[in-house]
């Protein structure tokens, strides 16, 4: 497909700076644009490559300045990042190529209710009383448990495993090899040993949930483990039971959260932090990357470090640490300082 910097900014309410008749057919890297090419710029460590990029066309913020004379023509966006995403979401869309129908392999159960223009793959799995919504994509070899309900237009990938009585919302993508209900981790002690605690609750996506590849969502033990509209989780990340996630919350990969934590609306995790349970993160939290978060975190604070803490005593203590040998050979020197003195007064 190919566009003119016009018609992307028509799409786009931009506005064009170099040559509007332009066009291009492919996106890029801004390191690695050629002629017909599109890259953008969000971040502005990489503003140098704005100036050498043999790219058409650079989408950038509305604010962008350029300090020297730049070949490619700008188009200028509020957020050249979503706009980045809106265009290639068009573009994956036009080309892609909608399979509908259902293979002779796969099994599904008389009591499955299968809604209209699905496509389900070879030797997927569907159980009883599962309802499937319409314009979903259930890939080859997805076990989809019964009672299960997945809304319309969602994707289930290849190898993945949803335990019954499970929802999943509308528009939801559930990436290969994810498991979304298996029982969480519950034993009580008995003895020398640990009795397993019934897992009886379910796990509820709602709408616009994004689940990575290999991410495990445990059920409640009594109720549900809830995923609220829009958030978008990582590949490799456990999520324990009775722990809800709030809506458009993002974790990067291998977060785990423990069990009964409730994390807030539009919090943003980096990789590897660890939450424990029973805690409650509040709504715009951040956490930085391998960040052990031990109490709850109010409202808009952003935490890093182990244990966690606000960022800024973080870098403050960061700096300190560096200084420690130093210190401390400095404390050693004095301390015989004043052993010396107290051995000549006596």
């Amino acid at each position: 497909m190919e566009f003119s910097a016009q018609e992307l900014a028509t799409f786009l309410n931009g506005t064009v700076e170099g040559d509007p008749n332009v066009k291009v057919s492919s996106f890029a890297k801004i390191e690695e644009g050629e002629k017909g090419s599109l890259t953008f710029l969000a971040n502005p460590k990489y503003e140098h490559y704005i100036y050498t990029t043999n790219a058409s066309i650079v989408l950038v913020n509305s604010d962008f300045t350029p300090s020297s004379k730049i070949a490619a023509t700008l188009l200028k966006v509020p957020d050249a990042y979503v706009a980045l995403a809106s265009l290639m979401e068009m573009v994956d869309q036009a080309q892609r190529e909608r399979k509908t129908g259902i293979h002779p392999s796969a099994v599904i159960a008389e009591s499955a209710k299968v809604g209209a223009n699905v496509f389900i793959g070879a030797m997927a799995y569907i159980g009883e009383n599962v309802v499937v919504g319409d314009g979903c994509t259930v890939h080859p070899l997805a076990v989809i448990g019964e009672s299960v309900i997945v809304g319309n237009d969602s994707i289930i990938y290849p190898h993945v495993t949803i335990y019954p009585k499970c929802v999943v919302g509308q528009r939801c993508i559930i990436h290969a090899g994810a498991v979304i209900g298996a029982d969480g981790f519950g034993f009580a002690p008995d003895g020398e040993g640990y009795k397993k605690i019934p897992q009886m609750g379910n796990v509820v996506l709602e709408d616009d949930v994004e689940v990575g590849a290999n991410t495990a969502i445990d059920r409640a033990v009594m109720g549900s483990t809830l995923i609220h509209r829009g958030a978008k989780l990582d590949n490799l990340i456990q999520v324990a039971h009775n722990v809800e996630i709030g809506e458009n919350t993002v974790m990067a990969a291998q977060v785990g959260i423990a069990g009964s934590s409730k994390i807030g609306n539009h919090c943003m995790f980096a990789g590897q932090v660890g939450i424990a349970g029973h805690l409650r993160i509040g709504d715009k939290v951040m956490l930085g990357a391998q960040s052990g978060v031990m109490r709850d975190v109010p409202e808009g604070e952003t935490v890093m470090g182990y244990p966690a803490f606000r960022s800024k005593d973080f870098f403050r203590s960061y700096a300190v640490f560096g200084k420690l040998p130093d210190m401390y050979r400095e404390l050693a020197s004095l301390r015989r300082e004043v052993d010396e003195l107290k051995n000549k007064k006596q």
